[in-house]
């Protein structure tokens, strides 16, 4: 039995190496214009992000993006970096995906819709929602699973240190 759980032990601890050094991976996605784009161009700039991974018919994921929203013109005040809201629903709920966004005010987030799930599965997301932080060069330096309130505080720490 402790075997077993020193071995499940070393597995997480390096799970969690590897997803620390990743990098952004290269895919197609949709921005919200609906034009076809590679997500290296969302490194262009060189400026770190946040990057959350939300579905329509996740409650958790429309709490945590509205509270990074409700954040962000004061965080844009302390650190120059950017937010890339991805929907994850595929085609079918694209329109509602859009409009879903639209809605909720997310004007200053970058809206990508990964409706192939290729970035998700490039970034070895497992549920929503899932953020990164990611620097200047689209290394992952922090993620998190789930949402409870107070968590997108710790996104922008990663993001401060960052900055530093």
């Amino acid at each position: 039995m402790k075997a077993i759980l020193r071995l499940s032990v070393t597995v997480c601890a390096f799970l969690l190496t590897i997803s620390t050094y990743a990098q952004l991976p290269s895919v197609k996605v949709e921005n919200q214009k609906g034009e076809v784009i590679s997500t290296s161009t969302l490194l262009r700039d060189g400026k770190p992000m946040i990057i959350s991974f939300w579905s329509c018919s996740c409650k958790n994921c429309i709490m945590e993006l509205d509270a990074i929203n409700e954040n962000l013109e004061d965080w844009l005040e302390e650190a120059d970096f950017k937010v890339v809201a991805v929907s994850t629903d595929d085609a079918r709920q694209l329109s509602r995906a859009r409009a879903k966004a639209q809605g909720q005010g997310w004007d200053d987030f970058v809206q990508i819709y990964d409706k192939n799930q290729d970035l998700y599965r490039g970034m070895n997301v497992v549920t929503t929602p899932q953020a990164f932080v990611l620097d200047g060069k689209g290394k992952i330096v922090y993620s998190h699973t789930g949402y409870t309130p107070g968590s997108e505080i710790e996104l922008f720490e990663a993001i401060k240190k960052i900055n530093k």
